[in-house]
């Protein structure tokens, strides 16, 4: 199986490359339009600021590229805010593929730090990314901003308010926590996203 990890100015890219190895694949870590259609997964991690990174993957290109891809798709962290039309991070419009906006956490009293990070439990999941996963199972997150609970919403996080802690539409799939960060249940989310078939 040929797994592609998208290359572009994020960070965080080289734990996911190390997950997927402790899984025995080996990725390529590539922004080669020829490379990303070719292969069979396609993963979109790492942490950064919307703007910036749009920026980015517009000079680059790799915008379109990423909607134009038609095998499994996984964005995580900021991976999945850029997927979706509009970031209040820089108020930027992102890629479009998830019909919702990505809005910033706002404290309602002193306990409520942002940003939210750390573990945290997963609720209302629903399909293949979730097989083998119960209810409540526990997951690392470290994030600014958040994407409202939506129809494309496959499991729900709560911290301040309820909110997409996974999403899904067509051959995307996005999470707002780090798989590649999450132990035993994130290897299993990562394992089922390898064994997704369209």
């Amino acid at each position: 199986m040929k797994v592609a990890i998208v290359k572009y100015n994020a960070g965080n890219i080289y734990s996911v490359v190390h997950a997927l190895k402790r899984l025995g694949v080996d990725p390529i870590l590539t922004d080669s339009p020829e490379e990303l259609l070719s292969a069979d997964k396609v993963l979109f991690p790492g942490q950064g600021e919307a703007r910036n990174t749009m920026t980015y993957l517009r000079e680059h290109g790799l915008d379109q590229l990423i909607r134009d891809l038609r095998q499994p798709v996984l964005g995580i962290c900021i991976g999945q805010q850029l997927m979706c039309r509009h970031s209040e991070e820089g108020d930027v419009d992102c890629l479009g593929i998830f019909d919702a906006d990505v809005k910033r956490f706002t404290p309602t009293c002193h306990e409520e730090k942002v940003p939210h990070m750390g573990w945290n439990t997963l609720t209302d999941l629903k399909g293949p990314l979730f097989k083998g996963c119960k209810e409540n199972d526990f997951v690392y997150f470290v994030h600014s901003f958040y994407v409202p609970t939506n129809p494309c919403t496959i499991a729900t996080t709560d911290y301040i308010l309820p909110y997409s802690a996974a999403l899904h539409k067509d051959n995307f799939y996005a999470t707002q926590f780090h798989p590649e960060k999450s132990g035993s249940v994130g290897e299993q989310i990562l394992q089922n996203f390898l064994d997704i078939t369209l």
